[in-house]
């Protein structure tokens, strides 16, 4: 893989970090800021919408910039946003803060997953998407526990700070590393690309991955007052639990990246039929405080490993829309990580109790894999069909 590719990664990381950070820092932020613990979470929803709204529209925007510009525009903007969340005490601009920062991060992913893919070949976009979505796990097992352990002896503005001395390397890395040629948008029109997203097998693909990033999330966001409340592990093991399932991530990205080009037939599906198990067994098995260690690394494991084969056959389903491409599959991603913590919010807060984000993370991913099954059936009749018509006619 091109160095360069590894320096994207760190930047990846540093903006990881700021997203899935907050999962240590919630109750925290809500005792200081006068919120309660449903609200907090729904910060890691409002950065998930700023991804959503912003990674199409970013991708879009950026065609006719260099890709070295873009890149250097948005991470500066990601900077800058994280110093004013640092400093302020209206929570009003907190989540004003986290949409604006995740508006620069979504246009930051989706202008680097297609660099990323441009410095390999072809049949290598898997490899490529795990060396960068590594960043985003890295993040996991080093920057969320790191932030959470910050929070913990510092308070939790100290984490934000983190995230920008984080960021000022990156800024020269990419400013080192990134060509500053105008990226493929003189190739192929925005309506060309746009035909090419119109692929039923893109749509599926991206409509999966949300569903079992929305189930990731769900349960993500909320481990911290599962390890406190439920397991009674006490606030000194939030870091290493977020740690685990970091960790898990790590291992389930990089697993899958080796594979998924030749075989995601296999990582989906074996790992679509461990993945709601492993929530229903975590939901149940929620009090016990090594069942919560052990799982936090096998469900991160199962989670990233198969949302990251559905990210790579979402970029193999939108092969004709190089710009987009990118912007649609970091959407979809960001798609669940929005609605999982509201929807987990929502359950906490019906009342539910803490492990009710695990049985919706289950029922997310069940519901994908349905949908996934019936979608490969119905290809299969398709074809079938297809050939039985072709003969006939022969």
């Amino acid at each position: 893989m091109p160095f360069g590719l590894y320096l994207l990664g760190l930047a990846v990381f540093a903006q990881g970090t700021s997203e899935f950070m907050l999962s240590g820092l919630v109750p925290d932020i809500a005792r200081d800021l006068r919120v309660s613990v449903p609200a907090a979470g729904a910060l890691t929803s409002a950065f998930a919408v700023g991804m959503v709204v912003g990674a199409p529209l970013m991708a879009a925007m950026s065609r006719r910039w260099s890709r070295r510009g873009a890149l250097l525009g948005f991470l500066g903007t990601f900077l800058a946003v994280h110093v004013v969340g640092a400093l302020t005490s209206s929570f009003g601009v907190l989540v004003a803060t986290r949409v604006v920062g995740a508006l620069a991060n979504a246009g930051f992913l989706a202008v680097a997953v297609v660099t990323a893919v441009g410095m390999v070949e072809a049949n290598a976009k898997g490899r490529a998407t795990s060396v960068l979505l590594g960043g985003v796990t890295v993040a996991c097992v080093a920057g969320v526990p790191g932030g959470a352990l910050l929070g913990q002896v510092w308070g939790w503005r100290s984490a934000f700070w983190a995230v920008v001395v984080l960021s000022v390397p990156a800024l020269f890395a990419i400013l080192r590393s990134v060509p500053g040629g105008v990226a493929d948008a003189a190739r192929v029109s925005v309506r060309g690309e746009v035909r090419a997203l119109g692929s039923p097998r893109l749509h599926i693909a991206l409509l999966l991955g949300a569903l079992v990033n929305g189930a990731t999330f769900c349960t993500f966001t909320y481990l911290a007052p599962v390890a406190i409340s439920v397991s009674g592990l006490g606030a000194s093991w939030v870091p290493a639990v977020l740690a685990l399932f970091g960790l898990g991530s790590f291992v389930g990205v990089t697993v899958a990246g080796r594979i998924a080009d030749a075989r995601p037939v296999p990582v989906l599906v074996i790992g679509g039929v461990a993945l709601p198990a492993g929530w229903v067994v975590f939901a149940l098995s929620a009090g016990n405080p090594v069942a919560v260690v052990v799982l936090a690394f096998v469900q991160g494991t199962l989670s990233f490993g198969v949302g990251s084969t559905l990210i790579t056959q979402a970029l193999y389903a939108a092969a004709d829309a190089p710009t987009l491409a990118g912007g649609f599959a970091t959407a979809a991603f960001n798609v669940g990580a929005a609605v999982g913590p509201w929807v987990g919010g929502v359950v906490i807060g019906a009342g539910l109790g803490y492990r009710a984000p695990m049985w919706v993370s289950a029922g997310l991913v069940g519901v994908a894999l349905v949908l996934g099954a019936a979608s490969r059936f119905s290809r299969t009749v398709r074809t079938d069909r297809d050939a039985r018509t072709a003969s006939s006619s022969a």
